[in-house]
């Protein structure tokens, strides 16, 4: 479809951000889709749009994720109505006194819980959701720093499922080139330097808390701070557990516990389970089992021991089934707008594949590409397509099969964890910023945001973070060392943070009100 093929994506982003509404905006982009895919039928596009959204929903997989979001839903709601986010707060508000130690709280969380991005939206944002709330943190804050912490840290380890699948992708790639001696996953070691988006994202949550916020964020912050409201007047939360569960079983809360039980349940069977399910009982390394590892099926299990835990404490709590049914109700029901949306996003990617968008942006580039510009280049495409489909594996997919070999090309072996680490940093730019991506959506969830908000607010602070990651791509050939370059990009970011929180602030005296 050539350029056309980029249409839809664009469609989908732009009108979300103009509109506000992500549902029409992406209902609307798939559409288009359809009156492109027909030629400029737009009847049977409307046909094309359905069964496009039929398809996703019966894959295996987007319909055991589907299953799982709404088990997490419901294992969140037990937390809440159990006592356990209350119990919490009680134990923390004594440590964290103040505004700053408490964003600290979801940082250090989203850092420990590596092992998969979905896992980390969801113990994150409910451990920290109700304590930042009290602290009058905005909820854009929150899930800023649940989505710059989720995707970058589960893409570097040191365990997780994105590994097995990246390590996977590596080898497939190196066999087309018939090298011998290296290994995919120390290929996989080698390139972390070289993934500078994921490394500054995580490195700029600290220095956005310690510093001042600038754009969107400091609007959203001083609403947070002088009037109280968390978010916006006309915002529509993706979830909102108190709107749609009324108050806890018990008026003066529970214990913590209710929190603790129901939380390692979910991190010890989800980490079992991507074992398992990868052929880790049939005697496969840790690293094979998580590169065949099925994640739909094992969170599912996950999140259904969740539940389970919650009701059974729900149970021992004298609570009856008929508030238990309510519960599990109450709590699918505050998933149902991002599982629509959940729904919407893939359709959007499915026709980006049918129109081919990646192979068309990778095509318009690849006879031009010298070593020089490789890295930088692969990482600039890489952040359009992940972007443009809100899908980072997708991405992976698409680009580590052709930029490998044509680094391996043009540059030989050294050149090659560069352009591994090029293709991931890139790829976790679009799944953190961009309004169809999972890990985004997850992340307005769980922070109880709206979602447009959030993407409106994240994206000055993502900008920055890809800028210089692109610079430092493009400063490869003169600084060959990636831990000199991460160096220098963390002090540049520092201080353009640093900057631009002080400049923003003096051009507009209110915020200091």
């Amino acid at each position: 479809m050539g350029l056309l093929s980029i249409v839809p994506p664009l469609v989908a982003v732009i009108l979300a951000i103009v509109t506000r509404r992500v549902i029409i905006s992406l209902f609307i982009s798939i559409w288009v889709g359809g009156i492109i895919y027909t030629g400029g039928n737009p009847f049977s596009a409307v046909g094309y749009t359905f069964t496009w959204m039929k398809d996703v929903m019966i894959d295996d997989w987007n319909a055991r994720f589907l299953v799982m979001v709404a088990l997490l839903g419901t294992g969140a709601a037990f937390m809440y109505k159990t006592g356990g986010s209350l119990g919490l707060i009680r134990v923390l508000e004594t440590k964290l006194t103040t505004k700053r130690r408490v964003l600290f709280l979801p940082y250090i969380l989203g850092i420990l819980i590596f092992f998969n991005d979905y896992v980390n939206s969801v113990i994150v944002g409910n451990a920290s959701k109700d304590i930042t709330g009290e602290k009058k943190v905005s909820r854009e804050k929150l899930s800023y720093i649940l989505d710059t912490t989720s995707a970058p840290m589960a893409t570097i380890g040191p365990v997780s499922d994105w590994i097995g699948y990246q390590v996977s992708l590596i080898a497939g790639a190196l066999a087309t080139l018939s090298i011998v001696g290296l290994e995919p996953y120390f290929e996989f070691l080698k390139s972390i330097p070289w993934n500078f988006y994921a490394l500054l994202s995580l490195c700029a949550v600290p220095m956005i808390i310690m510093g001042k916020d600038f754009g969107p964020m400091a609007k959203a912050e001083h609403r947070a701070e002088k009037t109280g409201k968390l978010i916006e007047d006309g915002a529509s939360p993706l979830s909102s557990t108190e709107n749609e569960l009324g108050e806890p079983f018990k008026a003066e809360g529970g214990s913590i516990w209710s929190f603790i039980l129901p939380l390692v349940t979910l991190i010890g069977v989800g980490i079992w389970g991507l074992w398992y399910t990868g052929g880790g009982a049939e005697g496969k390394s840790l690293i094979d089992a998580l590169a065949d590892t099925d994640v739909a099926v094992a969170l599912t299990w996950a999140g259904l021991a969740m539940t389970v835990v919650g009701i059974i404490i729900a149970l021992l709590q004298g609570i009856g089934f008929k508030e238990i049914e309510e519960t599990i109700l109450g709590g699918i029901n505050t998933m149902v707008p991002a599982l629509i949306i959940i729904v919407l996003a893939w359709s959007i990617g499915l026709v980006t594949e049918v129109l081919g968008t990646g192979e068309y942006v990778v095509s318009m580039t690849e006879s031009w590409m010298t070593p020089a510009l490789l890295p930088f280049l692969v990482f600039a495409i890489a952040m359009f397509i992940s972007f443009a489909t809100g899908t980072s594996w997708g991405t992976m997919a698409i680009l580590t099969p052709i930029a490998l070999p044509l680094a391996y090309s043009v540059g030989g072996e050294e050149l090659i964890p560069l352009a591994i680490g090029s293709v991931f940093s890139g790829s976790i730019f679009g799944d953190h910023v961009s309004p169809i991506s999972d890990t985004t959506i997850m992340a307005s969830i769980f922070a109880g945001s709206d979602h447009i908000a959030h993407v409106k607010t994240q994206m000055p602070y993502a900008l920055v973070t890809a800028v210089i990651s692109g610079m430092l791509y493009l400063a490869y050939t003169i600084v060959g060392n990636a831990f000199v370059l991460l160096g220098i990009g963390i002090v540049v970011q520092f201080v353009v943070l640093r900057l631009l929180g002080n400049w923003y602030h003096q051009q507009h005296p209110e915020l200091q009100k």
